[in-house]
């Protein structure tokens, strides 16, 4: 058999898994579409929804390093980068020298502190809305298994 006629054959084969089935695939939809719809409700504030979850993370974890803000909200240091430096540019924290060594920390500008006192009853609103039809046990099971998934 030659090499072309393995491939036809193999494509022609039904695939071993249902791909609806796939949980990479369910999650990377189910993700996408999470943040498509909060990043619309958050588009009138002027951020997305990782610019909020940072801005709460610097609120309530302040003097943290700027390196263990990436591991909190789950970003890469070079997207944490990017929407820090997307963040100081219109105004709402600034990067300052922490406490430990050359350790940058950030701090809400008061302009950061008003917008995130708008934003949290919103995430609230939404929040509420996400979890409608869902029961605490279904929201706790997610919560697991997404956690242990993440976890490398």
């Amino acid at each position: 058999m030659s090499l072309s006629s393995e491939v036809v054959v193999a494509s022609a084969m039904p695939l071993p898994d249902d791909l609806s089935q796939c949980l990479v695939l369910n999650t990377v939809a189910a993700a996408r579409s999470l943040l498509r719809r909060n990043d619309a409700k958050l588009k009138p504030f002027g951020v997305t929804v990782q610019q909020f979850s940072l801005l709460a993370a610097i609120r309530f974890h302040p003097d943290e390093p700027v390196a263990t803000l990436a591991q909190r909200v789950l970003l890469d240091r070079t997207s944490l980068t990017r929407n820090l430096d997307r963040l100081e540019r219109k105004g709402l924290m600034r990067r300052i020298e922490g406490k430990a060594g050359n350790a940058r920390v950030c701090e809400l500008t008061e302009q950061g502190n008003l917008l995130l006192d708008r934003l949290l009853p919103e995430w609230q609103r939404s929040r509420g809305k996400l979890m409608e039809g869902l029961s605490d046990e279904d929201v706790g099971s997610y919560l697991r298994v997404s956690r242990r998934l993440t976890q490398e």
